[in-house]
């Protein structure tokens, strides 16, 4: 999807309005090839093996790994259940670190609604992972004792 974006990049380049920032243009790009890659099925690859380019700092047991690994599968189950809109805000803030601004340029949509649908797409994953996260997230969200 990376190299298809900067591929509809270089193509479209004689388009880009020299005025504004290129990164979000290009984000822009990878974004619309991501929603219309989940979108359609048959565009669908296989995932990449668990694990696949993490390195890990220590060596660590395999009671860890199995657990990373069940937190994992139950991460990537919650974000399954998210439309492609929120999920594509949820990624772009949370893992590209990008500022609100950032996402309403680089999706074409006001900063309003990039701030709705992150806010949707928190509450509806913590809904989904609130059996998993114990006592101490209840008390957090207000439930008390």
């Amino acid at each position: 999807m990376a190299q298809e974006a900067f591929l509809r990049a270089w193509r479209s380049l004689s388009r880009f309005d020299l005025g504004r920032p290129f990164g979000p243009w290009v984000c822009r790009i990878a974004a619309n090839l991501a929603v219309n890659h989940v979108r359609s099925p048959r565009h669908r690859e296989e995932a990449l093996p668990e694990g696949h380019g993490e390195a890990r700092e220590t060596a660590s047991t395999p009671l860890e790994d199995m657990l990373d690994g069940e937190a994992r599968r139950l991460l990537d189950g919650a974000l399954s259940t998210l439309s492609p809109e929120q999920r594509a805000v949820f990624v772009l803030r949370v893992h590209e670190e990008m500022s609100y601004q950032e996402i309403a340029e680089a999706l074409a949509i006001p900063a309003g609604t990039v701030m709705s649908r992150l806010s949707r797409a928190r509450e509806q994953l913590r809904l989904a992972l609130a059996p998993y996260l114990g006592a101490s997230a209840r008390r957090a969200e207000g439930g008390g004792s």
